[in-house]
């Protein structure tokens, strides 16, 4: 460890007291130690300390009133609750209030020790972040400011964390930048689509197996909880878990532990959960398709993604970085945008928001003459709805991207046509086009042109 570190306890049973002095001691961490909340008020008072374990239950008061009275006086100080075990609803209030997270009794000193170590890294100099397209969350607006100060307290919680919003709106960016501004920030974040894995291999996917285990195993695969172990498991499209697998998630959440396909034991893992969906959790609890205690243990914070259309003075910003990024990946400079282009987006409603703004430029770069983008180079729908910032879109069946078919497809037509006429040769059809080798070659794969 770089530094000496300081930690808090406080509890009223000189057993757990004397058991985490000598565990922490153990790595270099010195304690002071108080037997109530008074006492702790006047060592907080005193002393700067890196880290604070409270027992839930004192004698002069409740350890969430001691969570929150830290949130007042001194919020960079993690605050882990040492709560009786199975009582998972005082665990969850405890996050709520703003604890760093939480160990039941009798004390798992390897989950301690866990704990622990996830909490001092928090008083660790943070090391400067180098900002790139995957890692920023761009934009100026207020909404926006609030956003990012959000994800920047949730990073230092533990606490499991619910990101809601519309499609497109930069959910799985939220996530990440919540995993790396956090003390798992060096370990692996793992993001799954739960939509898109086939019901059949679910408890495969997400617990692993054992060579053997069932027909078509021929070897040993660690699952998905596995593979994040450490670090922070991102559940996308959380909705779409089967019943029976919301079950089986559940148990893995509450007890931290796996047990792989044809194992007889099971695995502890230490893992952070963060899920996401564009669907209301909240209607399908009502209506018995999301089990109500799977949400609310996933949804202990929520953080809300906002439309695009509540910040229309970050479009501008928004479209001079995504203009770059498509640029980037085509290997060309990227053009400029008239002014009446620009109003025209800022006028639209964006229902896929972020995401249908980064496919209306891409098809604009495709199809402008010149190094500057039109208005009639974005193709934007004529009829454009007034969508309310409480609709919740689902995508048509068997659409996988792209809000406007007809226009992919009008596109794909043209780049066809232009292959057609150069009998293929690639080279001849970008050129033909107006646009790059390498612009063509990216069109032809994501537009999925045989």
């Amino acid at each position: 460890m770089s530094k000496d570190y300081l930690a808090l306890i406080i509890d009223d049973e000189p057993d757990i007291i004397e058991l985490l002095e000598i565990t922490l001691a153990r790595m270099g961490v010195s304690c002071r130690c108080a037997q109530n909340l008074k006492e702790a008020r006047k060592l907080l008072a005193a002393e700067e300390f890196d880290l604070c374990l409270s027992d839930m239950r004192l004698p002069d008061g409740d350890g969430i009133d001691f969570v929150r009275h830290i949130q007042k006086t001194d919020a960079q100080v993690p605050v882990a609750m040492i709560t009786a075990h199975g009582n998972m609803e005082t665990a969850i209030e405890a996050l709520k209030a703003g604890a760093f997270d939480f160990v039941s009794k009798p004390v798992d000193l390897k989950v301690l020790r866990n704990l622990v170590n996830s909490a001092l890294k928090l008083a660790e100099k943070p090391k400067p972040a180098k900002a790139t397209s995957q890692s920023i969350l761009l934009g100026n607006s207020a909404i926006m400011e609030k956003t990012r100060q959000t994800i920047a307290k949730l990073a230092r919680s533990q606490a499991p964390v619910y990101i809601s919003g519309p499609s497109g709106a930069g959910k799985e960016l939220a996530a990440r930048l919540i995993h790396e501004q956090g003390p798992r920030a060096e370990q692996a974040f793992v993001p799954v689509n739960c939509g898109a894995i086939p019901p059949e291999l679910m408890e495969s996917e997400f617990f692993g197996h054992k060579k053997g285990s069932f027909t078509g195993a021929a070897s040993d695969k660690q699952g998905l909880f596995q593979a994040a172990n450490g670090g922070t498991l991102f559940l996308d499209e959380v909705a779409d878990l089967p019943l029976n697998m919301q079950v089986k998630l559940l148990r893995a959440i509450q007890e931290m532990a796996v047990r792989p396909i044809g194992v007889e034991t099971e695995i502890a893992v230490d893992v952070r959960i963060l899920s996401a969906t564009h669907k209301d959790l909240a209607k399908m609890v009502e209506a018995g398709d999301f089990r109500q205690d799977l949400y609310y243990r996933i949804n202990v914070i929520e953080l809300p993604m906002p439309w695009l259309h509540e910040r229309v003075g970050d479009i501008p910003l928004l479209v001079e970085h995504l203009l770059r990024k498509i640029a980037g990946n085509w290997g060309s400079r990227a053009p400029r945008i008239s002014k009446p282009a620009l109003q025209a987006l800022q006028t639209y409603r964006f229902p896929g928001n972020v995401r249908e703004l980064e496919n209306i430029l891409e098809r604009a770069m495709t199809l402008c003459d010149g190094k500057t983008i039109q208005v009639d180079d974005l193709q934007l729908p004529e009829n454009n709805p007034d969508f309310t910032d409480t609709v919740i879109i689902d995508k048509p069946e068997g659409i996988q991207q792209g809000l406007d078919p007809a226009l992919n497809n009008q596109e794909r037509e043209a780049i066809i046509k232009a292959l057609e006429q150069t009998r293929y040769n690639k080279t001849a059809a970008a050129k033909l086009l107006g646009i790059t080798f390498r612009a063509l070659r990216y069109r032809i794969k994501k537009l999925g042109i045989e």
